[in-house]
This record gives structure tokens, C-alpha cells and sequence, in this order.
């Protein structure tokens, strides 16, 4: 159940599927590597090789931006719902709490990821954080050592895109971890370093225009966008 957008891959799963899917993989010891895929990502990648190969090497590519769902209309695909990284990320701590599952969190400044610790539980009393440990830790055996003496059943990787998609591919083999994903800023998010957008601007999938409000400067980076559709619209020909 994929679609592909200029040689990269997106899943066409809904949250439920992926609950599904993910939880199955823990109880069968299946390694599965989740990624977030939106139109700058794509764009990316078409200059990019490696970083096309890393996304396509995942397991689940899910759809983080509306310009993919408008995609895949103009293909005439089946992606219909947005399955962001950060509700994706919240979706499989609810799920770790309720199945009894553990999750580590590795990445972000020192102090974050134990600030979003404490939101994730304030969330989810029941949820078992094996582990925290910041990005800016150099020795990656003792960063290895950690998470496998700890041993989670999903780790989730925040050291930016796409430092963070390079770290799992190379590392996810030596680790004793069934689930991974890279969440960017999500832990800036849960800590409460960085303010989500309002519910309102989550539902009708314009979270990008709320931090172009924010921040007129990211306009560099949403002219993207028409881009994207353009290009998606002429290879469709």
C-alpha cells in the first residue's frame, strides 16, 4: 500500500492500520524503521540519492504534509488522511501504555528529551520510558550500549532530518529494538520549548501557515510547495 512521488515512497496507511501493523511487528520481533515524508523531503531527495534510498528503505513512509495528499489526487491515489510525525509519535506512546510497551528517547539539546519525558507522562501515566539520552552525546558505542541495556521496544530517534534517517539505517541492525522512528522536533514540541500550533490550524492540516505567521522567513522553504504539485502534476503526463 504505497504510493511513489518523484522516486520516493509514501504509505497509504491510516493511523489505525499503523497501530495495527506497528504492534504486530513488536509481537512477531520484526524490525520496522517509520518515516515522515513531506513535499521539501521529496524535493530533497530527487538531488539527493542517498537520502532518496534512506526514505525508500523504511518500512512505513507516512504522508506528514497536506502538498502529499494533494499529490496524490492529482495521481489519482489513495492517500486520503495525513498521518503526521508528531501525532504518529504520540499514537505509539498511547499504544506502548496500553500494550505494555516500552519507549526510549534519544536526541535534542541536553534537558529536552527529559522535559518531554515528563509531558509524555503527563499524557500517559502508565507509559514506560526505558531511557533518555540527548543528541549531543559523542560516543556512539556508549549510546548503543545504553539503549540495548535498556532495551525498549521503540526508540524514538530526534537529531533532525536527515541526520536522524542516516542514524537509524546505520545503527538499527546493532540495536535490540523492534520499532524506530525519527521525530525531528517533536521532543522541542512535548518539553514545551517549542508551541504546537493551535488545534483549529491541526485540523485543517495548515499547521505550516501558522508558523509562516510566526515566522514570515519560512516562506523560503513553503514556496516549495507549488513546486512539488507542479512537478507531481507533469509527471503524471
Amino acid at each position: 500500500m504505497k504510493e511513489k512521488f518523484l522516486g520516493v515512497n509514501v504509505s497509504s496507511h491510516s493511523y489505525e492500520q499503523l497501530k495495527e501493523k506497528v504492534m504486530s511487528d513488536i509481537e512477531q520481533k520484526r524490525q520496522s524503521y517509520i518515516v515522515a515524508i513531506n513535499p521539501e523531503k521529496i524535493l530533497k531527495a530527487q538531488q539527493d540519492a542517498e537520502l532518496r534510498r534512506l526514505l525508500n528503505q523504511a518500512t512505513y513512509q507516512i504522508p506528514d504534509g497536506v502538498g502529499v495528499l494533494l499529490a496524490s489526487k492529482i495521481k489519482g491515489g489513495n492517500i486520503s488522511q495525513r498521518v503526521t510525525g508528531i501525532d504518529m509519535f504520540l499514537t505509539l506512546c498511547e499504544q506502548a501504555a496500553l500494550h505494555n510497551k516500552s519507549v526510549f528517547l534519544y536526541g535534542a539539546k541536553p534537558g529536552v528529551a527529559d522535559k518531554a519525558k515528563e509531558g509524555l507522562l503527563r499524557r500517559y501515566p502508565n507509559l514506560k520510558i526505558a531511557g533518555v539520552l540527548d543528541g549531543y552525546v559523542k560516543d556512539q558505542d556508549f549510546i548503543k550500549q545504553e539503549i540495548n541495556a535498556a532495551k525498549p521496544d521503540i526508540l524514538f530517534v530526534a537529531l533532525g532530518s536527515p541526520r536522524q534517517e542516516h542514524w537509524i539505517v546505520e545503527n538499527m541492525k546493532h540495536l535490540n529494538v523492534r520499532i524506530f522512528q525519527g521525530v525531528g522536533g517533536s521532543f522541542d514540541v512535548l518539553s514545551g520549548k517549542v508551541k504546537r500550533a493551535p488545534a483549529i490550524f491541526q485540523r485543517f492540516g495548515v499547521e505550516w501557515l501558522y508558523r509562516l505567521i510566526l515566522e514570515p522567513w519560512r516562506i523560503k522553504r513553503q514556496i516549495k510547495l507549488p513546486m512539488f504539485l507542479f512537478k507531481v502534476w507533469e509527471g503524471r503526463r
